[in-house]
C-alpha cells in the first residue's frame, strides 16, 4: 500500500460558530485519520473570528499539523499560522508574486491555479510551496471540470516535483482517482456547522480512499 497522498482539511468557519464546537469538529477530524495540513477560511461574506482561529491553530500545531489561512498574510501573521493559501482568481499569478515579496522566510504559500496549466507553471517557477487544482465555484459543468482536474493532477505529478493539492473533491471515489493520478494531497471540505460524528466518518472514508495498492512485482 502507498501512503503518498495525504489528507488536507479545507475548513470553512461559519459565522456564529463557537470556538468550543469548532475545535471539537477539528479534533474529530484529526483523530479519525492522519492529517497533513489544514486551511482555515471564513464562510463567504463573513470575517474569521480571531479567538476561534487561534483555538484551531493551537489545536492543530500541537499535533504538528501545518495551518494556513485563506488569502490574508496579515491574518496569518497575526494569528501565528504557518502559511497562506491563495484561492483561484483571474489574477492569481500577479497576486502570488506580490505576496511572495512580502512574506517572511519560512512562511508557506500555496496557490490554487484553477484549471490553468500556464498559471500553475508560473507560480511554481516563482516559488510557490504547492500548487492546487480546484474547481472554481462559477463552473457549472462539475463533471467535466472534475475530469479536467484529474488530467491536470496526472500531468503535474509526471512532470513537476512541487507538491500538488486537489481541492473541491466531491466524494471518496473522486479522492481515490486523484490519489491514483499522483495528487500529493487531497482536500476534504468541512464546515464548523458539521457534527463531530459526521466529520469523523467522512474523514475515515476519504482516508481509506487514498490508499492505493502497490503494483505487483
Amino acid at each position: 500500500m502507498s501512503s503518498a497522498t495525504s489528507l488536507y482539511l479545507d475548513f470553512e468557519i461559519e459565522a456564529g460558530s463557537t470556538a468550543a464546537h469548532t475545535a471539537s469538529v477539528l479534533r474529530a477530524a484529526c483523530d479519525a485519520a492522519p492529517v497533513a495540513s489544514i486551511l482555515i477560511r471564513p464562510s463567504e461574506g463573513s470575517i474569521l473570528d480571531d479567538a476561534t482561529a487561534r483555538t484551531l491553530i493551537a489545536e492543530a500545531q500541537k499535533r504538528n499539523i501545518a495551518v494556513l489561512i485563506a488569502s490574508s498574510l496579515n491574518e496569518a501573521t497575526k494569528l501565528g499560522a504557518d502559511g497562506v493559501h491563495l484561492p483561484w482568481s483571474r489574477e492569481i499569478v500577479r497576486e502570488f508574486k506580490t505576496l511572495k515579496q512580502a512574506v517572511a522566510p519560512g512562511l508557506i504559500i500555496g496557490v490554487d491555479a484553477g484549471r490553468s496549466r500556464h498559471d500553475a507553471m508560473e507560480v511554481a517557477e516563482a516559488g510557490a510551496d504547492y500548487v492546487a487544482f480546484g474547481v472554481p465555484p462559477h463552473v457549472e459543468d462539475r463533471e467535466r471540470a472534475a475530469e479536467r482536474q484529474l488530467d491536470l493532477v496526472s500531468w503535474w505529478s509526471e512532470v513537476f516535483e512541487i507538491p500538488c493539492v486537489a481541492f473541491d473533491v466531491d466524494n471518496p471515489d473522486a479522492a481515490h482517482s486523484l490519489a491514483a493520478a499522483g495528487a500529493d494531497f487531497v482536500a476534504v471540505r468541512l464546515t464548523s456547522a458539521d457534527s463531530a460524528e459526521t466529520v469523523a466518518s467522512e474523514i475515515r472514508q476519504f482516508s481509506e480512499a487514498l490508499r492505493i495498492p502497490e503494483p505487483a512485482k
